[in-house]
Order: C-alpha cells, then structure tokens, then sequence
C-alpha cells in the first residue's frame, strides 16, 4: 500500500472488522477516526445478529490526537458491554490512535474479567491491507481468547478456514461445500463463521486433530501459529479446489492427513465425479462447440481465486491460461509459491503471474492479450468495461462486486464447478444471439 492505486481491489487492514462482524454473536470496537467503519463495512452483510452498521467507535478526533484517547476507549468498552448484547468483544485499531501511540493491549486487557470477553488485534492501514487483518484478528482469537483453553482432543474434529469473510464474496458458500466435503470423508468439520457458528466452535478448535486451511497466503500466519500453540497439525491447501480434478485432489489430501482409509475416499471420490461428469456429458456438445468462445482466458483477482479458477479452466475445461493478474498485494515472501501454482497444471501447460493492484496497468495488459477471438475475463466489477472493450466474455467473480449479489452461492467443489460452467455458457451463447 505504499502508491495510489486506481480502481483498488482491497482495504485497508481496519476492514477485518469484517472478520469479526462474520462471527455470530461477535462485535469490533473500533478506535478510529469517525466515518472509517462505515467507509469500510461495505454492503455484505454480517452474521445476522448485529446490523453491519452496528459497531462501537470511539471516533476519535482532534482532542483525542492532542492528549491521547486511552480514556475514551475505555468508556467505550465500558458502555458496549453494558447495552450489547454480544458473546465476543474485539477492540480494533486504526490509523490515528496507533499514530497518537494509544496502548489498546493494555486497556483491553483491564477487561479480562468482564462478564464476556474482550480481546484486541492491531489493525492500522499503513501495516498492511484487510487480508492481513484477517490474520491478525484470527491470530487474536487463537492467543487471547483461548489462552487457557486446555486442548481435549476429539477424534475425526477438522478445523477449516479459507478466504477472508466478505472480502471473498463467495466466503460463506464456499466454506459449507468445504465443510460439506470433509463431512463426506467421515470428518466433523469446525468453523467459526456464518450462521449457527459462533464463540462455541471457537471454543472447539483446541480439540482438532487437525486444521486446513485452504488459502495461498492469507490466514496463513494465524493458522501457523496454531499449530504451534495447540500441537495441532496444520494442512495447507493453497488452491481453492473448484471441479472435479482440484476437489478430488482436495479430498484425497485431506483423507491422508486425517487418516481416512483409501478404500472410504475413494468411494467418495466415485459418487462425487460420477455425478459430475454426468451434467458434463449432457452438455458436452456446448463445451467442445469452438464458435462461442475463445480457448483462451484470464484472471483478475486475488491469488486465491487465481489458482483456484486457473486450475479448474484448465485442468477440468481445456482451457489456456493467458496472464492471470494478482490483486491482493500479496507479500513478497509468497509470492514465489503463487507462482509456482501457476506451473502446476496439467498437460504440462503454465501461466506467468502478474502481481499488481492497480486498474490502470491491468487494463493495458488485458489489451495486450492475443485471446484469438471472444476470450474469457473473469475478475470484478472494474473488469467489465475492458472486456467489452476487447470483445470478451465476462465472468463476475471477485471485489469489488458491485452488480452482482451472492447470498450463499459457492464456487468450491464439485457443484461449484459446475455452477462457474452455467455462468460461462450462459454468458458466452448469449452473445451468439445479438
């Protein structure tokens, strides 16, 4: 975050608030600035509990600059508790009170006895963007909430995370098809966001006998420091696996570090592609007809769904992968492990990662793509105008989404794949008409 960035792709790490606001029964507390919550709630919702306009802020202002807001924060822990009627408190910091040099660790920790929990996580802008708050948050919950939480270990327990809550606009969906699939293999799986979660399988993940996380980076350092601190294995699947040959890979991997038998994943893995590959066949003449679009595509979007939709266009589909570009900062000391996704694809084919944020240089490089005809763009609403604008197919699938609303919907797994098809094709031949 250290340029102006045209048509930004990601917040600053203050918008994790987000993360906390997917827990149910959880609330942030924001020591900010007036209007930087609203700035950065957007409009995805929360749990369902709380209004995505409900949080305490201690707005601080100039008074706060000049002699410090330590005071203010407190009286408004104070008050929250009070009149909120929230499982889970965590106190946020923003640009101005981390400036001013106010100490949230010590006046959160003057609640650890309050009658529900407080904890805080330090999420100034200039630290980092709201990929790394996720993690920072995340990485609070697990020191902080469970700091006496004695692990009971409870066999066949999986803890699964993925992308950021709302960040990702397929968050939620994709977390049950995930939890859909470890369900499969005979695992229970524990996550913490969306409906009928909450501080309850926080509470639970100690018990894991393993976690997953499927990411390339973000909620990476979180879920690292849980295995250290809980002796809990850590599993990390960087592709999101959408389709058949990622998810059956995906299966297969979580049955070996689970220790699930061959024989079980297997049959698994039989029902699951049998029932794929059926809705495949059906409209295989669709696929293979070469005048409805191009055999080339790109991504704009950040690295998780880079990976994950590259994988799936080629491995599943056929498809060549022209540059996928990767907004989401990613840092430096990941960067070369993103890459190498890109060269793991089959038929020895490979994609060169483009990292970069900014709309201006994603548009020049979409134009200078050879896409032999009615290519495929897949990214955010900042994509469409330039797909239009070189003749090719557009595929909503990333933030910012601005016309587009996803309630549960998923692009994981099997059914994912198949549902990312009906958008492609139904997009593509619609063109065929005009």
């Amino acid at each position: 975050m250290s340029k102006l960035l045209y048509q930004p792709r990601y917040k600053c790490a203050l918008a994790a608030m987000q993360t906390v606001q997917a827990i149910p029964g959880a609330i942030p507390i924001l020591h900010a600035g007036p209007g930087c919550g609203a700035k950065l709630n957007g409009n995805q919702g929360t749990s369902g509990k709380f209004s995505p306009n409900i949080f305490p802020c201690t707005s601080v202002s100039e008074k706060e600059v000049v002699f410090g807001g330590n005071d203010k924060l407190r009286a408004t822990i104070e008050n929250a508790l009070k009149i909120i009627d929230a499982e889970l408190f965590v106190v946020l910091s923003g640009c101005t009170s981390e400036i001013i040099g106010d100490d949230i660790a010590e006046v959160a920790g003057e609640f650890r006895d309050a009658a529900k929990p407080v904890v805080y996580a330090n999420t100034p802008g200039f630290k980092g963007n709201n990929y790394h708050g996720h993690d920072w948050i995340l990485k609070a919950l697990f020191e902080q909430y469970l700091a006496e939480r004695k692990p009971r270990t409870q066999k066949g327990l999986v803890n699964i995370f993925a992308s950021p809550p709302m960040q990702d606009p397929f968050w939620l969906g994709n977390l049950r098809e995930l939890e859909r699939l470890a369900m499969r293999l005979g695992l229970t799986p524990n996550t913490i966001f969306g409906y009928g979660r909450g501080a309850r399988q926080i509470d639970r993940i100690p018990d894991a006998e393993l976690t997953v996380l499927v990411s390339p980076w973000a909620g990476l350092e979180s879920a690292r420091f849980l295995e250290g601190r809980f002796h809990i294995p850590l599993l990390h699947y960087p592709s999101l696996p959408v389709g058949a040959f990622e998810s059956s890979r995906f299966l297969r991997t979580v049955a070996e570090a689970a220790d699930v038998g061959h024989a079980a994943v297997q049959r698994v893995i039989d029902e699951e592609e049998n029932e794929y590959y059926y809705f495949i066949e059906r409209f295989s003449d669709i696929f293979l007809e070469q005048r409805i679009m191009s055999k080339r595509f790109c991504t704009v979007t950040d690295a998780h769904y880079g990976i994950g939709l590259t994988k799936f266009l080629v491995n599943d589909l056929g498809l060549f992968p022209t540059t996928p570009f990767i907004t989401d900062d990613t840092p430096e000391n990941y960067r070369n492990a993103v890459k190498a996704e890109f060269e793991n694809l089959n038929y020895g084919i490979k994609a060169e990662a483009v990292f970069t944020a900014d709309g201006k240089e994603i548009q020049d490089g979409i134009r200078a793509i050879d896409f032999a005809g009615n290519g495929l763009i897949l990214g955010s609403s900042w994509e469409r105008r330039i797909a239009a604008e070189v003749g090719g197919h557009f595929i909503l699938v990333a933030h910012p989404m601005i016309e587009r609303m996803v309630i549960n919907g998923h692009l994981a797994g099997y059914s994912g794949g198949l549902k990312l098809l009906e958008d492609i094709y139904t997009t593509a031949r619609s063109q065929l008409a005009l």
